[in-house]
């Protein structure tokens, strides 16, 4: 099952025996022992290659459960050998400062034998280790409609909008509202490509961007440019408000003149039928906290 959710994953035998480390003869042999069982074909094979098949496209969504219900039980059962364990975060970083730390902090007061590892990535990659049994939770930015995959629980912490962030002493501050063309005059601070807001800056500017642009890594590596004056940067607004350089008046945000769509911050999570306390300890904090935000 693992071998078959790789290939659907990745597009092919090749590519996903690559990530595997797996010869594809190995994929093969092991998706036919498996196709024997459930007496199904689950890949359609031809001189040319193997794709997956409408079964096993079908089956996709049950197996994936499978799947994580392994990795539950063998979390459940590292648990029972050690007296501590950790919850794996992964986040795009935008809600760092205003929520992500203090639920860590007050979770961690009320969870002294738990630990919480955060690692910023990606959200293609947050969603990648979820599915992988790699990530026990991920936090990433979504417009409306973005697809977030089913085998995946959603629970929106945050709504916002995206703003420019500025500095206070930028002449852009003294706007109520900044253009598009006031950013395209300026050295421009973007998202590296895999952010949500680098896939807004691209729609804002066209084929027209600022001549002058610097690639952030993140939310708070954005604003930390933004605070020693390199340029104004595009973020959503729930991340700058309450950020300790807006709270020490050294970044401030305006709203663009043009229409954008909302932004929301959600929480990703595998789906249990019954989640892990711990998980779920740090679920009901965060959501929480958010609502207080």
């Amino acid at each position: 099952m693992e071998y078959l959710t790789a290939v659907i994953r990745h597009g092919s035998l090749r590519r996903a025996g690559e990530h595997l480390h797996v010869s594809q003869s190995a994929l093969s042999e092991a998706i036919s022992t498996l196709e024997r069982e459930l007496g199904v074909p689950l890949l359609e094979r031809h001189r040319s290659g193997a794709r997956v098949s409408r079964e096993g496209r079908d089956l996709l969504p049950l197996m994936t459960e499978i799947l994580a219900g392994v990795t539950q039980l063998k979390a459940a059962a590292r648990d029972h050998a050690r007296t501590s364990r950790a919850i794996r975060v992964g986040t795009v970083n935008a809600g760092t400062s205003v929520l992500l730390v203090p639920t860590v902090r007050e979770f961690g007061a009320g969870h002294p034998n738990t630990s919480v590892d955060v690692a910023t990535m990606f959200q293609p990659e947050i969603e990648e280790g979820l599915l992988e049994g790699r990530l026990d939770v991920g936090l990433v930015n979504v417009f409306p409609g973005d697809d977030i995959p089913a085998v995946l629980h959603r629970t929106t912490l945050l709504h916002g909008t995206p703003a420019v962030c500025c500095r206070t002493d930028d002449p852009l501050a003294a706007q109520a509202r900044i253009s598009v063309d006031d950013l395209r005059a300026r050295a421009f601070v973007g998202m590296r490509p895999g952010y949500l807001m680098h896939r807004l800056a691209q729609r804002l500017f066209g084929g027209d961007p600022p001549p002058e642009t610097y690639s952030a890594d993140g939310a708070e590596m954005g604003k930390s440019l933004v605070a020693s004056g390199t340029g104004p940067a595009i973020l959503p607004d729930y991340s700058i408000a309450g950020d300790p350089l807006e709270m020490a008046g050294l970044i401030t945000m305006r709203p663009l003149a043009e229409e954008v769509p909302p932004v929301m911050m959600v929480l990703l999570r595998r789906r249990f039928d019954r989640v892990p306390p711990a998980i779920l300890d740090f679920e009901e904090t965060i959501v929480r906290l958010a609502r207080s935000t």
